[in-house]
């Protein structure tokens, strides 16, 4: 963290559709921040700012991705930076440089794990030494989870005495869509993997976040399955590519409370009987469409009544040796992809900044701030942790 810094938070991206949310996020509920709004266009930030309800005092940087000097001048300002610019592979890699030398935290929506282990590998040392707070994937991919994963095996401790090693992440309910950036990511990411069999390495390897560590086999999570635990038909969940990789980081992060041979998967629930099952055939074919054309575009997004309108049920199901089970529940207010997420992502950085005692490096924000992040979330950003 950069103590001298002008501005406590600068959200780059405040124009477009999920920074322009974060932004007025912060305009509307943390007045007493100092923040500062960053993008390429002055005229379209000031725009932005007006129709947000944002004090027209509120600061304006112009900064750019095809300048790492812009963005250099910009991160020297800030305690901390917000990034909603994706997919991060093709425009946000001189921002965590930048940050990294400059001992500025960084804070982004990333679900690109190949681009993730090359800021790991390029980075983490330079963010150490430092001083800066890298937090990748800090929306719906993939705090939720993370943290749903860390609560859950709280609870465990509590009843068993000890983590357990084996937890399953299931979407019980949701409504809302995915981002556009979410869906330019993908395509962004299947393009570097038909140029560089590495990034297709990664793509492959549950534990492509954990450098130098590998653990036990993990379910793919790739087909229709019957979930004996649980009694239900599952079916793939899209974003289990990102979140179990961030799962297994955090867990090798904290020094492997969950243990060595952690394993975790996500998926879908359909329900009981034939019903589930069909349901869980159209949910997977719905779900290898992703990306398609049609969806959403970057900058595009839903209405506000949509996004308020969208929440999301998420269960966690720790297994014991002996067959106990214990669960947990995160629940969210907003749509998953945008009203969640830029919420979650606000709080995070200001939470980051009330946590000096973390030190520098590439974080999960999980890992990084822990139950602390629970209770701001369940204060400040809607979201509900309980045990069941």
């Amino acid at each position: 963290m950069n103590p001298s810094a002008d501005f406590d938070v600068i959200v780059h991206g405040a124009t477009g559709f999920t920074g322009r949310l974060v932004a007025e996020h912060f305009a509307k509920h943390h007045p007493d921040v100092r923040w500062a709004m960053s993008g390429r266009n002055a005229d379209k930030l000031a725009a932005v700012r007006d129709e947000i309800g944002a004090p027209a005092a509120t600061p304006l940087i112009v900064a750019d991705a095809d300048s790492p000097a812009s963005l250099r001048r910009m991160v020297a300002q800030a305690k901390a930076v917000v990034t909603t610019v994706g997919p991060y592979q093709l425009y946000g890699s001189d921002l965590v440089a930048a940050c990294a030398e400059a001992g500025t935290d960084y804070l982004d929506l990333c679900g690109e794990p190949a681009w993730m282990r090359q800021m790991i590998d390029a980075h983490d040392r330079a963010a150490q030494d430092s001083g800066a707070r890298i937090l990748l994937s800090c929306g719906f991919d993939s705090i939720p989870f993370e943290l749903g994963v860390w609560f859950v095996q709280q609870e465990a401790a509590k009843r068993f005495g000890g983590p357990v090693a084996r937890v399953k992440g299931r979407v019980r309910a949701m409504r809302g869509t995915f981002s556009g950036g979410t869906a330019a990511s993908l395509k962004a990411t299947m393009a570097a993997a038909a140029r560089d069999p590495q990034v297709l390495e990664y793509l492959k390897d549950p534990f492509a976040l954990t450098p130098d560590f590998a653990g036990p086999k993990q379910p793919h999570g790739a087909a229709v399955a019957y979930d004996e635990d649980l009694g239900l038909w599952t079916a793939p969940f899209v974003m289990a590519a990102i979140n179990t990789r961030n799962v297994h980081r955090s867990n090798w992060l904290m020094d492997q409370p969950y243990g060595a041979d952690f394993v975790y998967d996500e998926m879908i629930l359909t329900g009981p009987g034939e019903a589930g099952e069909a349901a869980a055939k159209a949910v997977s074919a719905a779900t290898a469409s992703m990306g398609a054309e049609g969806g959403p575009k970057p900058g595009e997004g839903p209405s506000q009544e949509e996004r308020e309108a969208g929440f999301y049920d998420l269960l966690f199901v720790g297994l014991a040796d002996d067959g106990r089970q214990v669960r947990a529940s995160v629940k969210g207010d907003k749509d998953p992809g945008y009203g969640s997420t830029s919420k979650m992502i606000a709080e995070t950085a200001l939470c980051l900044i009330d946590t000096p005692d973390v030190a520098g490096g590439i974080w999960t924000p999980g890992a990084a701030l822990r139950g602390k992040l629970v209770e701001r979330l369940e204060e400040k950003a809607g979201l509900v942790f309980a045990v069941e």
